[in-house]
């Protein structure tokens, strides 16, 4: 188990590479202020150190905004604001205090999009948790398909992706004119829920047939879970905490 100050005082930390990554970037992303407090803690509970990407966002700053908040990546954000980004230590249900016995079961959640979707870092054995992928390999739970996905890359691989413009091609028929404002007024703990939802026979064949409106993402988590246990009976696991 190492302490925290091995966690973070390392030789090559990340997150210099990732702010010059993020300056040179066309994709409209918003850094969140960190609170540097919340943000050793969370390295600390994690064990992952500033060296990987996932540290050094978790240290360094409150969360990334990208595409005007349609893709919410986790940090540790300053304050208790009850509408703001929840920080990654809520959204994964880590103790509010060091446990060396936590463990984060299947994996972590690192990212929301606007419409459900839940970025995850695998854990060490994704097959037994029913997830696709190898262990440290970036997985999308897909609301419009109601499961898993392996994405074929790791944490930092999957920052680069999107910060490349991957999201474009990646949402492509889940987009509608307008989506950017629509997405914009929400808060960071709210989602679009659609009826017909996202994977009806009716929304795959028109998307703009169906209408939109905002929910916690809460709700929006656990009508995906619901519509798993209702359909197939396979439970998609832990979606995140918000």
């Amino acid at each position: 188990m190492r302490e925290v100050h091995e966690l973070i005082n390392v030789d090559d930390p990340a997150w210099p590479a990732l702010l010059e990554e993020l300056s040179g970037t066309g994709v409209p992303v918003e850094v969140l202020p960190g609170d540097a407090e919340v943000g050793r803690a969370g390295l600390q509970q994690l064990q992952v150190s500033a060296r990987s990407h996932l540290g050094g966002i978790v240290l360094n700053c409150g969360g990334l905004l990208v595409d005007s908040g349609w893709l919410r990546i986790f940090g540790s954000p300053r304050g208790t604001d009850t509408e703001g980004l929840p920080s990654l230590a809520e959204v994964n249900a880590m103790p509010s205090t060091f446990d060396p016995a936590w463990r984060p079961g299947a994996g972590i959640v690192v990212a929301h999009d606007v419409l459900g979707g839940v970025f995850a870092l695998n854990g060490g054995n994704p097959h037994a948790a029913g997830r696709p992928g190898e262990p440290g390999e970036i997985v999308y739970f897909a609301p419009d398909a109601l499961g898993w996905e392996a994405l074929g890359a790791g944490h930092s691989a999957w920052l680069s992706w999107i910060l490349a413009g991957g999201l474009d091609e990646f949402y492509g028929d889940l987009r509608w004119d307008g989506w950017r404002s629509e997405v914009s007024v929400l808060t960071g703990r709210q989602g679009l829920s659609f009826f017909p939802p996202l994977w009806s026979a009716e929304a795959r064949q028109d998307l703009l047939a169906t209408s939109r409106r905002a929910v916690p993402m809460a709700e929006l988590l656990g009508l995906s879970r619901d519509s798993c246990l209702q359909f197939d009976g396979a439970d998609p696991g832990f979606l995140g905490a918000v």
